[in-house]
């Protein structure tokens, strides 16, 4: 049942994002960051909040992803018609791009939460006959193209979608959260409103003030090299000589370029980093502002399969509404976990037979490791000695592996990573099964997250900002063996919710130091209470649910951005 009127609908939060995961056959996302902002949507609506997402549309997608018989990866685009699953809206707006007028309309995506409240995102769209056929092309391809195709693409986000809420009647909004700095353009948008008819140019430091009340930022990036950044040369030649007049006094331009970074910083009243090591981090990179920490979540009932679903409909019946009654899994009984986990484990070896051909044991213990392909996640350190993991598996116990992930399509380095794993599955044939899994998407991240016995992440410190795949994982009882960064400082109780490699606490170590204590930790604990105690691993299992996935959840973020960064009418 709706229990919002939607044509009097009053939104108070706008959440932009550049990428939006709202559902797989809607291919508006390439990773972490898009699911964030789904899931973050989806908590809004099980919260009432009164709140819209803003994205694009993305006609063209990310891309499916295949791989050869030598394992390079294929890129293909995503075939789909918004028309065909978006209910389409008459809200305009004209963004100045290149001194030229570029349309933008919109699509409308409604979020139905737990209790029937609504919550619409809009997804922006240039392909309008107004439009030159270049511009009818800028919302197609997520993080395609060049400098110049990618701020084009942001003008539209920020300065278009502050149009379209405008133009949708949304006007009663007090804060614009800016998940990364792709949408901080936005920004310009709200200071020329502040300016009325003026231009840019008689901003004062007040009008200045009135912008940063409204707008919150999250950065994601815990290495320089990682925020946008575009030459002044393209910066006014996108944006015109007004607004770059602005951004250049404004000191959002260091080093003879925009970053977009400096820009969300310098008009936002709140900025946060997305774990409590990463708000540390990010305080050390942008020393002149104020970062806070709100450490990520899940939502809830979108990562827990569907026998834990039952599960804990049974025993937690107020879960969906509230995911911190997860605490209490603590009652449940092993056996039913057990039972939940090897029902949810079948569902995933399915799913490798139906996509590999290939058959993978129920009994023997499963690694599940999927995330993008990039250096800096390191899916080799698990595999980095092939001879160690080969003694383990034949003196230890058996074990198999499930890799999944794509490699974004101009980075050949994380495409060379594929290769590398598929080679090291030859190397370890009839010792170690190890299958990957073509075009990681949402479906697929939902099944190995809740289906394998061990979760691995393995990134180089301290590059991990959050990281949410572990805290899915926690949801169905699997725990996490990870490198402490990002979220799993917070979430690894050693022995209770999961383990740690390394020694964590600041202590520098090399990464063969890393792949030793892995396999040390596998070797000497884990695989052996799996196999000889299995009722203890399931305690492990059902601790991991109570702590982790009662706590590292949407609704428990959303809440904490409600009450620290958000300003709403009491």
């Amino acid at each position: 049942m709706n229990v919002n009127n939607d044509d009097l609908f009053r939104p108070e939060v706008a959440y932009f994002s550049m990428e939006m995961a709202l559902q797989d056959a809607i291919p508006t996302y390439s990773g972490g960051l898009g699911v964030l902002a789904g899931d973050t949507m989806k908590a809004a609506a099980d919260l009432n909040l009164r709140s819209v997402g803003v994205t694009l549309v993305h006609r063209k997608g990310y891309f499916r992803q295949t791989l050869d018989h030598n394992g390079n990866q294929q890129e293909h685009a995503v075939e789909w018609q918004p028309s065909d699953l978006l209910e389409p809206t008459s809200a305009r707006a004209v963004v100045s791009i290149e001194g030229r007028n570029v349309h933008v309309g919109a699509w409308r995506w409604w979020i139905t939460g737990v209790g029937g409240f609504r919550v619409p995102v809009l997804l922006l769209d240039t392909d309008l006959p107004e439009n030159s056929e270049w511009d009818r092309h800028l919302t197609d391809q997520l993080y395609g193209g060049d400098d110049h195709y990618r701020l084009c693409q942001e003008a539209v986000l920020g300065l278009g979608g502050i149009g379209i809420l405008e133009s949708s009647g949304y006007q009663s909004i007090k804060s614009f959260h800016m998940n990364e700095g792709h949408s901080a353009l936005l920004s310009l948008a709200l200071l020329q409103r502040e300016l009325g008819r003026s231009d840019l140019g008689s901003a004062t430091g007040s009008d200045i003030e009135a912008v940063r009340r409204q707008c919150v930022f999250t950065t994601h990036t815990p290495v320089p090299a990682g925020h946008d950044q575009f030459s002044r040369d393209l910066m006014r030649q996108v944006l015109g000589p007004e607004r770059a007049a602005v951004l250049e006094v404004t000191h959002c331009c260091p080093d003879h370029a925009l970053n977009m970074t400096f820009l969300a910083l310098r008009f936002s009243r709140y900025v946060n980093g997305v774990a409590m090591h990463h708000g540390d981090i990010s305080q050390g990179m942008f020393p002149r502002y104020p970062i806070h920490a709100i450490t990520n979540g899940v939502h809830g009932s979108t990562w827990t399969s569907k026998p834990f679903r039952s599960l804990y409909d049974r025993h937690l019946p107020d879960w969906r509404r509230d995911n911190l009654y997860l605490r209490y899994a603590i009652k449940i009984p092993l056996d039913e976990i057990r039972r939940c986990h090897l029902e949810s484990k079948r569902l995933l070896l399915d799913e490798v037979v139906r996509r590999t051909g290939e058959t993978l044991n129920e009994e023997v213990f499963t690694i599940g490791f999927a995330r993008r392909a990039a250096a800096y996640k390191r899916p080799l350190l698990l595999l980095s000695n092939p001879d160690r993991l080969r003694w383990i598996a034949e003196h230890v116990g058996p074990l198999q592996v499930i890799y999944g992930g794509k490699a974004h399509p101009r980075d050949q380095a994380g495409k060379q990573l594929i290769r590398e794993i598929l080679e090291t599955t030859d190397k370890l044939h009839g010792a170690v099964s190890i299958v990957f899994l073509e075009d990681y998407d949402l479906q697929l991240g939902a099944l190995m997250t809740s289906g394998v016995d061990l979760w691995l992440n393995t990134p180089q410190r301290p590059n991990e900002a959050s990281g949410t795949s572990g805290m899915k994982a926690a949801l169905n009882g699997v725990p996490s063996l990870s490198v402490l960064d990002g979220w799993w400082v917070e979430g690894c109780l050693e022995g209770t919710t999961g383990w740690a490699i390394g020694h964590g606490d600041g202590i520098e170590e090399s990464e063969a130091e890393e792949a030793t204590s892995l396999h040390d930790k596998l070797e000497q604990t884990i695989i052996p209470l799996y196999y000889q105690r299995p009722r203890a691993y399931a305690e492990v299992m059902r601790t991991a649910i109570s702590i982790n996935g009662g706590f590292f959840n949407t609704h428990r973020m959303l809440s904490q951005y409600v009450t620290q960064a958000y300003t709403l009418s009491s």
